[in-house]
C-alpha cells in the first residue's frame, strides 16, 4: 500500500519514536476489510446443511435472481468465491439492474485479486443506485488502495451523506485524515465508526494511532487493549500496544507484546522490528 502521509510533527519526539510513529500510522492506514452485503451474514449461514437449504429454495425458483443472490453470499461468506462468483453473475443475468449483486460480485472480484472487474460492477451498481452507500464504501476503499485518496475520501464523504449506518465509511475517512496529519477530525470519526461498530477493533486501533500522535498515551493505550479484548488475533493490536510500552521505557512488556505480534503474524515487519529493538529489555 502507498503511504499518503504522516504523522503529525507539531510536538518533537526523540528519532526513534518519532519512527515508531510513523510506523503506527501505517499500520492503522493500511487496515481495510473489503466492503459488501457479505460481511452482515452470520458465518453459520455458509455452512453446508444452509448452502443445502438454499439450493433447494433455487431448485424450486430457478428464475429468482434474490435466490441466488442469498446463496451467492452465503457462499462468499464461507470462501467459496468461486462459486459465489457463479451465483452473483446468474443473479445479474436474471435482473441487470440487481445493484446490490453487482456490489457483492464486486466484493469477490476483490477477493479474487481483480480490481479492476469490482471497480466496473461497483460503477454499475452505482449507476443504478446513485444513492447505496455500501458501493460508495466499496469503491472508496478500491481508490484508497490504489493511493487515488482525493478520489476515496469522495465517496467516503459521499456515503456518510446518505446517512449511512456502516461504521465502515467513517473508519475509511478517519483514516485519510491521520494520514494528513488531521487528527482531531481522524478522532471524531474513529469514535463514530466505534459507536455504529462497537464490535470491530479496527477503528480502536486507528483512533488508538491518533491519540498516540497527540502524546495522548493514556487513551491510546485503553483503545489498542481495547481492540486485543476484540480480537486477540489481530498482529497490529499487539504492536500498537507494544509501542506504548516501548514509549513508556518498559521493553519487557513491549518485547512481549511484540513477540505476540509475531507469533500471530512471522512477517508484519513493525512486529519484528520491535521485537529486536526491545528483545531482553
Amino acid at each position: 500500500m502507498k503511504s499518503i502521509g504522516t504523522v503529525d510533527k507539531a510536538s518533537w519526539r526523540p528519532p526513534a519514536f518519532a519512527a515508531m510513529m510513523l510506523t503506527a500510522a501505517l499500520l492503522a492506514g493500511c487496515q481495510s476489510t473489503p466492503v459488501s452485503n457479505l460481511a452482515t451474514i452470520d458465518r453459520a449461514q455458509s455452512s453446508d446443511e444452509n448452502i443445502s437449504s438454499l439450493t433447494a429454495v433455487i431448485n424450486r425458483n430457478p428464475s429468482d435472481p434474490e435466490a441466488y443472490n442469498v446463496r451467492g453470499s452465503a457462499y462468499g461468506r464461507g470462501g467459496k468465491y468461486r462459486e459465489a462468483l457463479r451465483d452473483f453473475d446468474k443473479s445479474i443475468q436474471l435482473n441487470p439492474r440487481f445493484y446490490q449483486a453487482y456490489a457483492n460480485r464486486a466484493l469477490i472480484h476483490r477477493y479474487l485479486g481483480d480490481d479492476k472487474s469490482a471497480l466496473s460492477d461497483y460503477n454499475r451498481a452505482l449507476q443504478i443506485n446513485p444513492s447505496y452507500d455500501t458501493a460508495y464504501i466499496g469503491r472508496g476503499d478500491l481508490y484508497r488502495k490504489a493511493g487515488q485518496t482525493q478520489n476515496a475520501f469522495n465517496d467516503f464523504q459521499r456515503a456518510i451523506q446518505l446517512d449511512t449506518t456502516d461504521g465502515r465509511a467513517y473508519h475509511r475517512r478517519g483514516l485519510i485524515y491521520q494520514s494528513k496529519g488531521q487528527h482531531s477530525f481522524a478522532i471524531e470519526d474513529f469514535s463514530t465508526a466505534i459507536s455504529l461498530s462497537p464490535d470491530s477493533p479496527e477503528p480502536y486501533n486507528g483512533r488508538g494511532v491518533s491519540y498516540l500522535a497527540l502524546n495522548d498515551d493514556e487513551n491510546a493505550f485503553a483503545d489498542f487493549n481495547m481492540a486485543i479484548k476484540l480480537n486477540g488475533s489481530v498482529a497490529e493490536s499487539w504492536a500498537n500496544q507494544a509501542l506504548v510500552y516501548e514509549k513508556r521505557g518498559d521493553k519487557a512488556r513491549a518485547a512481549k507484546s511484540f513477540a505476540r505480534a509475531t507469533q500471530l503474524d512471522p512477517n508484519y515487519r513493525p512486529a519484528t522490528d520491535g521485537l529486536a529493538r526491545t528483545r531482553g529489555g
